[in-house]
């Protein structure tokens, strides 16, 4: 706390200078006989009373380092954004022009290497001036430092309110306790660590810290590369950085800068000719404006945020998220992140170019992750932070949860119905419970009463239905050729809700949720009691897709595939390392067995299908694992074709790309739109989303690994005869017209239902 002033010292008064200069006097005398000159020996009493009452001041002056920016890097080092509280890199004085040391010293404390850390002969000149009503300073670099320090530190502890000004809020006993403790400091540091602290410390700008900070601001180089007028005028602003500021106040800028030069000139530190070409050198800046923030980040600004978000919601950052920001934004730390910037350009401009000009603000965005080690590779979608020309801007991260499991802030969107992407977990689980791809089911079933005897060992209760005659309606597939004897594997190929249906039908519901658990898959939304909701596959809309789930979860999820079986939780923090370089706590990958390594097999198989003959055939361009690499896909589209998926993988990335509504209640519906240019009666998968993954994968899979998926057992992939119909409800006609989505979820209420028809692919 700033120390109250006594009116004594009220230097308002002529009685208040007199009082002044003899107190401070009496001080300094002090501090020559028993401190700047220790052999001298002291004697009487009012000299040995003076001596007891500076003991008494503070001498401790914890140094810390300053607050210094934080940076974010991509995998290869590249830098991803930088954040702070204040603009400052720390650079050591051998990185600093001499002209920048030379200049400081002799404009602000021209006897910095003759005193002990107090010039008695500048506070006993500053005295006689200020008697005379011309106020001067009289403190040391070594002072200044002092007093920066203990605001930094301030600062820092989010104490803004106590930080001391020089000659605005300091009472004696502050100048008293800042001469005490720059003796003190005198005694612990060199002249030279003095002197780089200071240089790293002072305030030259709101975006400029440091003199690495404030070279690169006002002239766009570096500390070390100032020349002589730059290093001049940078050297006055410190006195006042606000009247001194060569941007605003160019000409006041200019007298203090050829002061500092006549300064150096007056102590043979630059000879004639070197003042006379600076001081006709005009005051020139190239401002570099400094990004702080993910937002400003030109690569990745969403997956920064989300990087942001997992530090501040880390205990091991701070007690508390005040801690955690301090600690983050000031600490000078170093996040090496798992963004690949190659995979990341790709990826920013296939969602970018997937609206075009966007006037309705449709919604695009992809995610991939490695399998067997679950680490973000890219992390895209087509909006802005800011609004800028008319783009679609958005703060939100559309591939990411609201929040974290344990309910900490994301900044995530929630993601999306996947709609048909579901369909591989009922598919897992029929592979898991031995059955074969090639068993026949009827996909004419189309009505699942309430009392169907639906197979559930898990204690919660199977809702929902299909039945027109009990007011549902009867469970739809997007084609009318398909209400037929088929496979299995026929049947996720071209994604025939019918035949998942039949499936599940034959199956251990429970089953099916313990999949979809184990493959980390969970809803995004979070409710006040369930920051981190599951996917009950016992309401039947989730054998198709229902529950919003982010693309993250999506690409994650598949991945499991293509790592034999194991789960990855996604990974985006590599290492992390303070100021001192020391590691700070990051992530490290958490992977488990989550399905058999052959049922693994057998779902590769099965999506490879997908993209070769079915659903994922019609995408443009096409990747089919037999013209290209080996890959697997699952294309998905909701009730009212608001929101579309493609998700699939190769042997080394997994990605999950969604096109659709991601405004408000993401109920607009995608029906008879113009979309870039091109008009849709319903959009679907393969045709917005389905470019996104292929054009992204052809580009940047191969650099990951796509080598043959193993081949699963031939008992999955043979089976003899149809299964019989699982239901006794007969079914005799079958739609004359082709429908667009399924029922995002059968009715669990007797009332009738809408009669819109559906079809998720």
């Amino acid at each position: 706390m700033a120390t109250g002033k006594n009116p004594l010292f009220d230097t308002a008064t002529t009685l208040g200078k007199i009082f002044l200069f003899l107190g401070v006097s009496a001080i300094c005398g002090v501090l020559v006989a028993g401190l700047l000159v220790p052999a001298a020996a002291v004697s009487g009493s009012a000299a040995s009373g003076s001596i007891q009452f500076f003991d008494t001041l503070p001498a401790e002056l914890k140094v810390d380092p300053p607050s210094q920016s934080t940076t974010i890097l991509a995998s290869d080092g590249s830098p991803i954004a930088n954040l702070y509280a204040e603009n400052r890199t720390r650079v050591s004085l051998d990185q600093m022009s001499p002209h920048i040391k030379d200049a400081i010293i002799a404009i602000e404390d021209s006897r910095f290497y003759e005193h002990g850390g107090v010039d008695t002969t500048g506070i006993l000149r500053a005295l006689v001036s200020t008697a005379r009503g011309n106020k001067q300073g009289a403190s040391t670099i070594t002072q200044q430092y002092v007093n920066n320090v203990i605001n930094s530190s301030l600062e820092a502890e989010g104490k803004g309110d106590e930080v001391l000004l020089n000659g605005v809020n300091k009472g004696v006993g502050d100048k008293l306790r800042e001469m005490k403790l720059a003796i003190a400091l005198e005694k612990k540091f060199t002249k030279e660590q003095i002197l780089e602290g200071y240089l790293n410390i002072v305030f030259f700008n709101r975006d400029a810290y440091g003199i690495e900070a404030a070279s690169k601001f006002f002239f766009s180089t570096t500390a070390k590369d100032l020349t002589l007028p730059q290093a001049a005028l940078l050297a006055g602003v410190v006195n006042s950085p606000s009247y001194y500021d060569p941007i605003t106040n160019p000409e006041n800028a200019k007298v203090r800068r050829d002061l500092v030069l006549r300064a150096m000139l007056t102590q043979g530190k630059i000879k004639q000719a070197d003042y006379d070409a600076a001081v006709a050198t005009p005051v020139q800046t190239k401002v570099t404006q400094p990004r702080q923030g993910c937002a400003y980040s030109q690569t990745a600004p969403y997956f920064c945020d989300y990087v942001l978000h997992l530090l501040l919601n880390n205990p091991a950052y701070g007690a508390d998220a005040a801690e955690r920001e301090r600690k983050i934004f000031r600490g000078g730390l170093t996040i090496k992140t798992t963004l690949d910037p190659k995979a990341q350009a790709v990826a920013q401009a296939q969602v970018d170019g997937s609206a075009g000009a966007n006037p309705d603000k449709w919604g695009a965005s992809l995610v991939s992750v490695q399998p067997g080690s679950g680490k973000i590779v890219s992390m895209a979608q087509n909006t802005v932070w800011f609004p800028a020309d008319g783009k679609f801007d958005q703060t939100q991260n559309f591939n990411v949860d609201v929040q974290d499991p344990k309910g900490n802030d994301l900044n995530g969107l929630g993601g999306f119905q996947p709609g048909s992407t579901m369909k591989p977990f009922t598919f897992a689980e029929w592979l898991n419970e031995g059955k074969s791809m090639s068993t026949q089911l009827n996909g004419a079933v189309r009505r699942y009463p309430q009392n169907f005897p639906w197979r559930n060992t898990c204690p919660a209760p199977t809702t929902g239905w299909y039945d027109a005659s009990n007011g549902s309606y009867d469970l739809q597939n997007a084609d009318e050729t398909h209400y037929k004897y088929m496979s299995v594997l026929d049947g996720l190929a071209n994604s025939i809700n019918t035949i998942t249906f039949a499936s599940a039908a034959q199956l251990d519901l429970c089953g099916i949720q313990k999949v979809v658990d184990a493959v980390g898959i969970h809803g995004g939304l979070p409710s006040a009691d369930n920051p981190n909701p599951p996917v009950p596959m016992t309401t039947l809309g989730n054998l198709i897709g229902s529950t919003q789930t982010a693309p993250l979860t999506m690409a994650s999820a598949f991945a499991t595939f293509a790592n034999n079986g194991k789960y990855c939780e996604p990974m985006a923090i590599e290492s992390v390392t303070d100021a001192t370089g020391a590691q700070l706590p990051a992530q490290s990958p958490n992977c488990r067995d989550a399905v058999k390594p052959e049922v693994a097999h057998g779902v590769a198989y099965a999506m490879q299908e997908v993209l070769n003959r079915g659903s994922g055939s019609l995408i443009v361009p096409r990747i089919s694992t037999r013209t290209t690499f080996p890959i697997a896909a699952k294309t998905g589209t909701n009730d009212n074709n608001s929101s579309t998926w493609v998700a699939g993988y190769t042997s080394g990335l997994a990605t999950a790309t969604w096109f659709g509504d991601p405004l408000g209640d993401q109920k607009r519906a995608g029906q008879n739109v113009t979309i870039n240019g091109n008009f849709y009666k319903g959009i679907d998968g393969y045709m917005i989303a389905g470019p996104q993954f292929s054009n992204y994968m052809a580009q940047v899979a191969p650099a990951y690994g796509t080598d043959p998926f193993p081949a699963p057992p031939s008992d999955m992939l043979y089976s003899p005869a149809p299964v019989p119909d699982p239901v006794t409800v007969p079914r005799t006609t079958i739609p004359t017209g082709k429908s667009t989505e399924p029922a995002t979820q059968p009715s669990a209420d007797p009332t009738p239902a809408p009669t819109k028809s559906a079809g998720k692919k």
